[in-house]
């Protein structure tokens, strides 16, 4: 008996000062390809809990054997996040999902009673990690406070119809509802509507199966008017600004747009399902600057792409990804809703290196 513990004492030892595992890399992915310069770079994709770096300790894997986890990202069809944390509205599992960036583990929210998560769907979080997110059962929208416990929920009989999409500006809270062709605005306090944007048509301003929403710094919104093809822009007063896209199948139009999201410098994001990418907007312009992704397996391609997230607040985590004259200003995370790469990580950044050809040095 003796041996056996000193054995499994000596086995111990071993194990914790066998040198780390080296991060395991794959071919680096640029958009554009270089020798153009890159904007933006393929990172790392999250599917499982051991896509986060979590690894069963070698001494329980020498006695009970490799167990890998059984958790996972379901059909995510939108995202948020903050410093630490990135959350993920899960349609297979109606739930929101937490990845622990911190911890390198997964989590979700403990939905129970009369804060239980029927069927999830759009997610906004605010810079206090407020969680609002759509109900499409429950025609709601249930709020979460930062320690991920119910607060509240907006949402009267036959105020929404189906709700697809949230977002918070101010003391205004704007609900993206598919069925009723339009955006409707809640106060934050009462939960009155103070507002409705768009109706059922074609005519600009008019909306047909919105789906997604976004809001700028500046309080503008903007509308992924899904069967019209094309993002819409308005103001903060709600009033018809541009348009982003139209139907088409070339660079810069629209087949299935899903989600949107906008950066600081004023870019749109607009993910397409049919095309299997995401299409970058200038928005002062409307023009198409770059588009990334594609279909296919190799790392970088997307699947049914829905969700889009800009996080400037965990680019820490994910710079060790990045190739060494890369710097990444920050990330655009990407939902697909099926293949092994669930979660898409891209950071978007300079050229720090040596001038490629036929760049001008800055």
């Amino acid at each position: 008996m003796k041996r056996i513990i000193f054995a499994l004492f000596i086995t111990m030892i071993l194990f914790s000062c066998a040198a780390p595992e080296k991060k395991k890399t794959g071919p680096v992915v640029f958009y554009p390809a270089l020798p153009q310069q890159p904007r933006i770079q393929y990172l790392t994709s999250i599917m499982f809990e051991e896509d986060l770096g979590r690894k069963q300790s070698r001494f329980d894997e020498f006695l009970l054997g490799e167990k890998p986890t059984m958790k996972r990202i379901g059909r995510p069809i939108d995202i948020g996040s903050v410093k630490g944390r990135i959350y993920v509205s899960d349609r297979l599992y109606k739930k929101i999902i937490i990845i622990d960036l911190e911890k390198n583990e997964f989590d979700y929210i403990r939905d129970t009673g009369i804060g239980t998560i029927s069927d999830s769907a759009g997610i906004w979080i605010t810079e206090d990690d407020m969680k609002y997110v759509t109900d499409i059962s429950r025609k709601q929208i249930l709020v979460f406070d930062d320690k991920n416990e119910f607060l509240k929920a907006y949402g009267d009989i036959d105020q929404f119809d189906k709700p697809m999409d949230v977002a918070v500006y101010g003391e205004r809270i704007y609900v993206c509802d598919l069925n009723k062709n339009k955006i409707i605005v809640l106060d934050k306090s009462s939960g009155e509507v103070v507002q409705e944007i768009g109706e059922l048509g074609r005519e600009e301003g008019k909306l047909f199966k919105p789906s997604y929403i976004t809001m700028d710094n500046d309080g503008n919104l903007y509308v992924t008017d899904s069967f019209n093809f094309r993002v819409q822009m308005f103001d903060s007063q709600g009033k018809y600004v541009k348009s982003f896209g139209f139907h088409g199948d070339v660079p810069g139009s629209f087949a299935r747009p899903k989600g949107i999201a906008m950066d600081r410098e004023k870019h749109l994001y607009v993910a397409d399902a049919a095309f299997e990418n995401v299409q970058l907007f200038d928005v002062e312009t409307a023009n198409l600057l770059l588009f990334f992704g594609g279909f296919g397996g190799k790392p970088g391609s997307m699947y049914l792409p829905a969700g889009v997230h800009i996080d400037y607040d965990n680019v820490e985590y994910f710079q060790k990804y990045a190739d060494k004259d890369f710097k990444i200003k920050y990330l655009i995370i990407i939902g697909n809703l099926v293949s092994d790469k669930r979660i898409g990580v891209y950071g978007f950044g300079d050229w720090t290196g040596s001038p490629l050809p036929g760049i001008k040095d800055k």
